[in-house]
């Protein structure tokens, strides 16, 4: 049906004069390009890191620094627990590393008189044995008192929640007063430096896709980002059978957010198209059109229908044209001499 109307207005628009002025316009032919064949999906926008931070420690919630949209710096503390309990199981274990280097001490001084007076045959082989044993469980008792006190500090350390990324705070799952014990789930974030975008894609355009590897982002100002990397999940969904692939972005792209639809496109294989300066095509209501110049530069308004813009600057002519063929660069100014030459013709 598409076509046939085409037909019929090329037989409506009736031939124009021949234009010796022709000879003068900027012109440019249509060329017949091999381009990369595309196909375009909906995809979602992610945050690669995104996560809620559960709490490690037990703790009264004393004080939540951070609130919903706010932005936080990584390291960055969010929530305080109170920290009684974990002071003073600190306390203690340094207490008990201050006793055990105590009695290390004690045990490295007698081991070493006894080794000295081992060495001049003056006590048995028995009091040196008693003397290495000593020294080595004070040793070990010590090591364990050491690593009591890093638990204890990590303990302390957890009653201080922290930021693990810069990023922005989406939802508090506790408030001021209520008591975290270990696991519960605190408060959720993400970042907006680093964003990837999720597609489901039809499982016959897979193996091109894996070939290819190339894929672009459509950006709401109309621009396109070309993915860093593309990941291809080595299984399809059985309810619909698309495999989800991810693009991931260049980092710092700006008027993208998580959830955000956008248009992606997939670089398939190869395609030829007859491509034409977009600024050359004429649009008057639902007629598009080109002026063109023939080889003996007479100048004449031709219809055409036209694909998708290619960068930026060309767009696909799908019919009513032929390669090589001259279109006019400046329609006004072609449309203004046609309109004289087509008079002086009549006058004649």
């Amino acid at each position: 049906m598409r076509r046939l109307t085409f037909c019929l207005l090329l037989l409506l628009v009736p031939p124009f004069a021949p234009a010796a002025a022709a000879e003068t316009l900027p012109t440019d032919s249509a060329r017949l390009t091999t381009i990369p064949r595309e196909y375009r999906l909906d995809g979602v926008v992610e945050a690669i890191n995104q996560s809620t931070i559960s709490s490690q420690t037990s703790g009264q919630v004393m004080e939540i620094l951070v609130d919903v949209d706010d932005f936080v710096e990584q390291g960055a503390v969010i929530i305080r627990l109170k920290d009684t309990e974990q002071r003073a199981r600190l306390d203690q274990a340094e207490a008990e590393l201050q006793a055990a280097n105590a009695v290390w001490q004690e045990a490295s001084r007698d081991y070493e008189r006894t080794k000295e007076i081992f060495q001049r045959k003056l006590v048995a082989q028995s009091a040196m044995d008693k003397a290495t044993a000593s020294l080595k469980a004070s040793k070990a008792r010590q090591e364990a008192a050491s690593a009591a006190l890093n638990q204890a500090k990590e303990q302390l350390e957890y009653t201080r929640i922290r930021a693990p990324y810069a990023g922005i705070v989406t939802e508090r799952l506790i408030e001021t007063g209520e008591t975290a014990s270990p696991g519960q789930q605190l408060i959720s974030g993400i970042s907006l430096d680093q964003l990837r975008v999720s597609v489901d894609v039809p499982q016959s355009l897979i193996p091109a896709i894996r070939q290819q590897a190339s894929a672009q982002v459509l950006l709401p100002d109309a621009s396109s980002v070309a993915a860093t990397a593309v990941t291809i999940f080595p299984f399809a969904d059985p309810a619909s059978g698309t495999f989800k692939v991810r693009l991931q972005l260049p980092a710092e792209i700006a008027g993208l957010f998580p959830g955000m639809l956008v248009k992606t496109r997939f670089e398939i294989g190869k395609t030829q198209e007859l491509l034409i300066p977009a600024a050359s095509v004429v649009y008057r209501s639902e007629v598009t059109a080109v002026y063109v110049i023939d080889k003996d530069n007479t100048l004449s308004l031709r219809l055409i229908q036209t694909g998708h813009k290619r960068n930026g600057n060309l767009i696909a002519v799908l019919a009513g044209l032929e390669d090589g063929e001259r279109v006019a660069l400046d329609p006004v100014e072609a449309g203004s001499r046609l309109k004289l030459q087509s008079k002086g013709s009549a006058d004649e």
